[in-house]
């Protein structure tokens, strides 16, 4: 098979300045052990993957810097509290979100807290929050994407990953590239 007849992926990778947030949290580590709470400055990243189209392109890929960009600004300069972790309540009392941990109580107005359906604040959690909003986005159906990578991090290369790969569409364009290269 010459290079013309074989499929043409190409990965965009996008790792902009601009895309990071910056975030209060605390890791939390057993039942009765969890990190004071902290802030870090994080930066996103993704890698998406796709067939190049006959005009060099992969997709309009502006789409997806632009929802990285809304998806760091959302969160922000927040508290991020974890919704799914088993060693952690959050309640409302009053003007304040309320986390309990261990018998302690951390207070917290509510303008500076989000609440994210993550398991706990690790950059880990993060990359596989930020993979779901965008396989989620619709401005991103039928673009053709055949895998994305996001990366969080939150110091110099030190990242949590996600990744995932569309299965159906890429045995489908290896049938199809199959028959035209069989014509």
């Amino acid at each position: 098979m010459t290079l013309s007849q074989s499929r043409r992926l190409s990965r965009i990778e996008i790792s902009k300045e601009a895309l990071n947030f910056s975030v209060g949290h605390f890791t939390i580590f057993s039942k009765t052990d969890r990190e004071n709470l902290h802030g870090h400055n994080f930066q996103l990243l993704c890698n998406a993957t796709a067939e190049l189209n006959d005009e060099g392109l992969l997709f309009d890929y502006a789409i997806l810097k632009k929802l990285m960009k809304y998806l760091c600004d959302e969160i922000d300069e927040q508290v991020i509290l974890p919704l799914q972790s088993p060693h952690l309540s959050i309640q409302e009392e009053g003007d304040y979100v309320v986390a309990g941990f261990n018998g302690e109580k951390l207070f917290f107005l509510h303008r500076d807290v989000t609440l994210l359906p993550i398991a706990n604040s690790t950059v880990e959690e993060f990359s596989h929050y930020f993979l779901k909003r965008i396989l989620e986005h619709p401005d991103l159906k039928d673009k053709g994407i055949l895998a994305l990578t996001v990366k969080v991090s939150s110091n110099t290369g030190q990242f949590g990953v996600a990744e995932w790969r569309e299965t159906g569409r890429e045995e489908m364009l290896e049938q199809r590239n199959g028959k035209e290269s069989a014509q």
